[in-house]
């Protein structure tokens, strides 16, 4: 019988469940997050906002499936969880609230078919991208998401009780639980650490009065999904700075594809794989715009719960995709999943975004300390962390380099790794 530590084979499905369920209560909040601050700042209606909330976790499920079980060569065949990109929001709201959503929707349509042809051809372009630029991409990727981990930790951003004791409480529990699961001598405690801690965290808040269950009164039970809420507009403005936008998401996406082979597989990534990653991102997203939601990408908290459990079995995370779909077909699954704080999932969350950065200094440490790859690694991330830190840098250029690179270290390390790598001579390599 096949393991939840093999990437193929089909485990029992009680014992699969657990883990599909543990990958979408990592995810589950930050996958619906964007399509309800985009909703509440456009000013949509309340029942659309439903409809975009259901649809977007119905796409999170189709573009987990795909990259789990790939369509020709759209899918990377590894276990990366899709969902809703944060990294599109800001432009996002600036296109829609100009421009309506049928302009967004157009641009994001026509995007991704753009980022979609590109990861069908890797053979042009994965070549930029060696180990090292690879490995300082994910370690930038680990760093980034740190701010968002304690963020959650403390009830988040912009909470009422942002920081309060109640959250420190919660969120210090939630954590220990996961340690302490991680270091219990059992495969399957240790592998479902994340839920464990989970369910001691949501049940600690709800005895002290933390879970909202208001969000539950008046949603309906089953409903289908909304093909085409808006009628999608296309201008040439809009799609150009979209699909600048489309590739920091590709980059992203690439990071991810390598931290998941690196930190869960224990190899390096293939030329076919990040190119099928990219692929799904892409076309996948094309669906998102026709069910009126913004692009899709790849969820680097679920690489990181991967890369500590060691759980990459594709049938287990196919599971999780299936009850994403179903919470879309059914909107009270959803809503109940939502209940669940920020504390507890910042809880969780915290170690498993500081295990993408293991995965980033084992990348490293496979590559070799030279004078070359010290360059490349120390001057992109700290170029990369320190000027996005101060987005005022950023001031005097146009607003489209502003939207892609001003809070996005990850593009910014990204798109230095890759010119040092190209402009600095090899031979220093070789001379050490």
């Amino acid at each position: 019988m096949s393991s939840v530590y093999e990437l193929d084979g089909r485990v029992p499905l009680a014992k699969a469940v657990p883990f599909g369920l543990q990958h979408v209560l990592a995810m589950f909040v930050a996958n619906i997050t964007p399509i309800m601050i985009l909703a509440g700042v456009v000013g949509l209606d309340k029942s659309i906002s439903a409809a975009l909330i259901q649809n977007c976790m119905i796409i999170a499920g189709i573009g987990t499936l795909v990259q789990l079980y790939p369509i020709w060569r759209i899918g990377s065949r590894l276990p990366i969880v899709m969902g809703i990109s944060f990294t599109f929001l800001s432009l996002a709201i600036g296109i829609a609230t100009t421009k309506g959503m049928g302009t967004l929707m157009g641009a994001v349509i026509v995007g991704g078919v753009v980022e979609g042809c590109l990861g069908l051809f890797p053979d042009k372009w994965t070549k930029l991208i060696p180990h090292i630029v690879a490995a300082t991409v994910v370690t930038a990727i680990g760093f980034s998401l740190l701010p968002i981990g304690a963020n959650s930790f403390a009830g988040g951003q912009g909470a009422a009780d942002f920081g309060s004791w109640q959250n420190w409480v919660v969120g210090t529990v939630t954590l220990l639980t996961c340690l302490v699961a991680q270091l219990v001598n059992h495969p399957m405690v240790r592998s479902l650490s994340v839920l464990i801690g989970l369910i001691v965290g949501y049940l600690l808040a709800l005895c002290m009065g933390m879970v909202d269950f208001s969000g539950l009164s008046g949603v309906s039970i089953a409903a289908l999904p909304t093909l085409l809420p808006f009628t999608p507009e296309f201008h040439l403005d809009t799609i150009l700075a979209i699909v600048c936008v489309y590739l920091v998401s590709a980059t992203e996406t690439i990071g991810d594809t390598s931290a998941i082979c690196s930190g869960a597989l224990g190899r390096g990534v293939h030329k076919k794989e990040m190119g099928a990653s990219v692929a799904c991102d892409g076309f996948v997203s094309v669906i998102a715009g026709l069910f009126g939601c913004t692009p899709i990408t790849s969820f680097s908290q679920n690489v990181g719960l991967s890369a500590m459990t060691k759980v990459v079995n594709r049938f287990a995370i196919a599971t999780g995709a299936c009850i994403l779909i179903l919470g879309g077909l059914f909107p009270f699954v959803g809503n109940l999943l939502a209940t669940i704080p920020q504390a507890v999932l910042g809880g969780c969350t915290i170690m498993m975004f500081g295990s993408i950065l293991f995965a980033g200094f084992q990348m490293m440490a496979r590559c070799g300390f030279s004078q070359r790859n010290m360059i490349i690694v120390s001057l992109s991330l700290s170029v990369g962390l320190g000027f996005t830190s101060v987005t005022q840098l950023f001031s005097i250029f146009p607003q489209i380099v502003q939207t892609v690179f001003a809070e996005n270290c990850v593009a910014v390390v990204f798109l230095l790794a890759v010119i040092l790598n190209l402009v600095l001579p090899k031979e220093k390599e070789a001379e050490h």
